[in-house]
């Protein structure tokens, strides 16, 4: 009777322990245990993180990472660690946070507009993917990679056309670099490459020409205007004489390209570089700068008329006059010399 009641004790402290377990396994697999008020919270694991690493980055976003590590060493998660940019929604339990981390890598929205540099463009994308610019910028100045797709150092920066594109958070700057080769070549449809042929150009040419129209006017409407005039220059093998290619070549020589230029002056304009079309006739050897696709397009679609100068109105902010005979322009350009004395710009 007695060793019966021993029994009886054994087995309910068994079942009282049994359902402590349980109870604790329960709540470490399905109790909510987010810390954070938002609806939403992102971790970013590197290419190579250690589950060290994760939880570093997890710490300030779990009520209790204790209870965390224990299911995602049980789910096999810290031997099987993979990069990406992970979400995690507010009372998710360790179930959900471990299957979220391990096997749904979030794409982001990558953005960049009008970068006048690869370098430029490296650290602009370098903040929004895994790649560092270092990596970037040796990916873009590949020279196998250049010669293969019928690039080179001045022509490289026509590749990347700015616009908004899905990319998950780990890319590589190679891989970065390949998918905007194939963005370069599905923006160059059939339509735009028509076009461009039409005008007696290459896209690349194109791009050239439009970063100068970028540089020329920040109004999309005056674009395809600007272009005209240029393209007409082009026809009948006159200097392009753009302002914009002269800063470039000055700020290319000096190697300065954080001054601010303002105003062209007479010894700029003797600057020996391909890029000062003042010196030089014809398109530059590349763009000066990334055109954004209003500026594609503005060639590509370019007004057809009779003008061949221009100069910035001073009645009318941000937009040009424009001129057909070099006495007309003459008189604007007084105008606009007038004026920018009075602002006292000397540079």
């Amino acid at each position: 009777m007695y060793i019966r009641k021993i029994l009886v004790a054994v087995a309910l402290l068994g079942l009282v322990a049994g359902g402590v377990f349980v109870y604790h396994i329960y709540t470490s697999i399905f109790t909510p245990n987010t810390a954070f008020q938002n609806e939403e919270a992102y971790i970013y694991v590197g290419t190579g993180d250690s589950f060290t690493d994760v939880k570093t980055q997890l710490a300030p976003l779990l009520k209790n990472l204790s209870s965390f590590e224990q299911i995602a060493r049980k789910k096999g998660y810290v031997s099987n660690i993979k990069a990406g940019r992970f979400g995690i929604r507010k009372g998710m339990n360790n179930n959900e946070i471990v299957n979220s981390i391990r096997s749904r890598n979030i794409p982001l929205t990558l953005t960049f507009n009008n970068q006048d540099r690869l370098a430029d463009l490296a650290g602009r994308i370098s903040n929004q993917i895994e790649a560092d610019s270092l990596e970037l910028i040796k990916s873009f100045t590949d020279g196998e990679f250049l010669k293969a797709n019928n690039f080179d150092e001045h022509t490289a920066l026509s590749m990347y056309i700015p616009n908004s594109y899905e990319f998950f958070w780990n890319t590589s700057a190679d891989e970065f670099r390949d998918r905007m080769l194939k963005e370069y070549k599905r923006f160059w449809n059939e339509e735009r490459t028509e076009k461009a042929r039409s005008l007696g150009l290459k896209p690349k040419e194109v791009i050239t020409l439009a970063s100068i129209v970028q540089k020329e006017t920040a109004m999309p409407d005056e674009r395809p205007r600007v272009a005209g005039v240029y393209l007409n220059r082009l026809k009948k093998g006159m200097p392009l004489q753009a302002d914009p290619t002269v800063i470039y070549a000055v700020k290319r020589q000096s190697g300065d390209f954080d001054q601010v230029i303002k105003r062209v002056l007479n010894r700029d304009l003797v600057v020996d570089s391909p890029y000062n079309t003042y010196r030089y006739s014809g398109l530059p050897p590349g763009p000066i700068s990334m055109p954004d696709i209003s500026s594609i397009d503005g060639v590509l679609n370019a007004e057809n008329h009779d003008f061949y100068y221009f100069v910035a109105d001073v009645n009318n902010y941000g937009y040009h006059k424009f001129a057909k005979t070099l006495s007309q322009h003459n008189r604007n350009a007084n105008e606009y010399r007038d004026w920018i004395n009075k602002q006292g710009i000397n540079r």
